[in-house]
This record gives structure tokens, sequence and C-alpha cells, in this order.
């Protein structure tokens, strides 16, 4: 059975399956080959970007495309360049001069399974790649979505997002944070993207973010990314570390950075992430079925354990 065929009537369940295999597909396909020069380079990027993953953002994009009936083929390259840029985000994260993280996923870092070095251009790479993947033409979206959707994808990715985010992160270790301030923090640090998908999804459908649709789906994305973040701040706390894939418990509080967790204590934060569940799905209120895999995977993010 193909994701055409179960986008509207199956369980989401399944829709994650073929959709996370598809995006698999496509990211095969639109990163370079291994052994194209130079390929080691080459050899990691797809190391850090293929095979594991939870995959929220193209199931985001995915999901906002079938709640708006954007043919898939419309989604394809959208959700790879957002998966490219989340996975650029991760390897720069991960070096020494940053999270200094030695796991991902369960498997050594790039700068540890490669060098330092070749993590910063993959990095690089990865990025580059996803502006490249959007630009390209002929794959069914007008040009001036396309453009749209670029100028979107480098805003949340920037310093007026992820980038920015991250920088704010940084400069907030060793410092006590008040709820507004943190929460600004992250929704810029994940929330920008997770936002991003459902815009890209938005800009596939022809559909203004000022538009009904749109601006209902953006108040479920900002709800859906502080809540995702909230549930890796618990995660970070009490996460199995075979389901999360990390070297130990309590980084965060370890490296004296702010958390939901260390700011609001384990149980309020963890009705916290509750609260955001139910503005996000209150957010969609107007669909009907079309929108319920919009509302299992924002049940996904706040119970998820890794």
């Amino acid at each position: 059975m193909t994701l055409d065929a179960i986008v509207n009537n199956e369980t989401f369940a399944q829709f994650r399956k073929l959709s996370v295999q598809r995006t698999e597909n496509v990211l095969g396909t639109l990163l370079p080959p291994a052994h194209i020069l130079p390929a080691r380079l080459h050899d990691a990027m797809r190391y850090s970007t293929l095979g594991g993953g939870k995959r929220i953002r193209p199931l985001l994009v995915y999901a906002t495309g079938a709640c708006l009936g954007v043919p898939l083929e419309h989604l394809d390259r959208p959700a790879a360049a957002l998966e490219m840029i989340h996975a650029y985000s991760l390897v720069h994260d991960d070096l020494p001069a940053m999270d200094n993280d030695d796991l991902r996923r369960g498997q050594p870092t790039c700068h540890r399974a490669y060098d330092e070095a070749t993590a910063i251009l993959v990095g690089d790479a990865l990025q580059a790649q996803a502006f490249q993947v959007l630009a390209e033409p002929g794959w069914g979206v007008t040009a001036e979505w396309q453009v749209q959707m670029l100028a979107t994808l480098a805003q949340a990715s920037g310093s007026r997002g992820m980038v920015g985010g991250q920088a704010i992160d940084l400069a907030a270790v060793g410092h006590e944070l008040a709820l507004p301030a943190l929460e600004q923090m992250h929704l810029h640090k994940t929330g920008m993207l997770i936002r991003c998908a459902i815009q890209l999804a938005l800009c596939a459908a022809g559909i203004g973010e000022k538009e009904s649709k749109g601006a209902a789906l953006l108040r479920y994305a900002d709800r859906v990314g502080l809540a995702f973040q909230v549930q890796d701040d618990i995660l970070d706390e009490i996460g199995d570390l075979q389901q999360t894939g990390k070297a130990r418990q309590g980084a965060d509080r370890s490296r004296h950075k702010p958390s939901f967790v260390t700011l609001l204590g384990l149980v309020e934060a963890q009705n916290y992430a509750r609260r955001l569940l139910d503005e996000a799905l209150e957010a969609l209120q107007s669909w009907q079925t079309e929108a319920d895999h919009l509302r299992a995977l924002a049940r996904l993010i706040v119970e998820r354990n890794k």
C-alpha cells in the first residue's frame, strides 16, 4: 500500500511508517552519492542524515499537506530540505565547542565517527544542499511559491530562527531564565523549524499565512514546537538511555543549561506539556478527519519516550 492510498483513510501508525520510509528514500536520492568526490564528505553527509531519527519535521510537512490536499510529490523536496537543515544543526550542536556529545541516535556523533573538521563541513554542505533542493525547478510548485519557501526556510534556520535560538541558549548557560524568556529561546531554537514545516506545506498548497487556515495551523505549530522542547527536557532528565540514544541522563542540568524541568520541576513540566497539547488540538477544531494525522502527531510529540 502506498502513502497516497492511506493519507486520509488509514491509521496514523501506517501514515507515520510510510512517511518515514518516503523521507528516507527522498533524502537518499537528493543527497550526493557517497562515491562522488569528495567521497569522505559525501559519506559523512549520508551518515549524519540517513538511517535514523524521528523525522518529526518531514512528518509535519506530510501531515499538513494531507490536511490541505497537497499532492505528495509537491511535499517531498520541502520535507527533505527541512530535514537536511535539522541534520546539519545536530551535527554542529554535537561539536566539542557546542554540546560536546559523543552519541547521536545511539551511534557515534559525526565528529567522532569522522573528525571535527569533517563534521563542520558536513553541516555547511547540508545547509547548502537544502536550499539547492528547493531551488531546482520542475517538481510541481510554481516559481513564486518556491521563492517563498526559500525565504521561509532561510529565516527559520538563521539568526532570527534556529541559529539565533542556539546563540541565546549558549549565552544562557549558568543563568536562570524566567518562563517567558525560556519559551522565546525555544520558539526560536526548536520551534522555528517545526513552524517552518507547516509554512512549507502552506506554500505547497498556495495558502497564505494570514488566511484563516494558515493562521490556525501556525497556532498549532507554535504550541507543538514548545511541547516538543518541553518533552525533550523531560526525557533529558528521566528518559531511558537505550531509547533516547544519549550517553547520559541529566546532560542539560550537568551543563547548567536552563530547561523547563529545572525551572518548573518535573511534574509541572509534564503538566505544561499536556496544556500545550490541548492548545495545539484546539487550534485544529475547525477541521474534521482530514487533520487527524496532525492531531496524532501532536500526541506523539508529547507522549514519546525518545
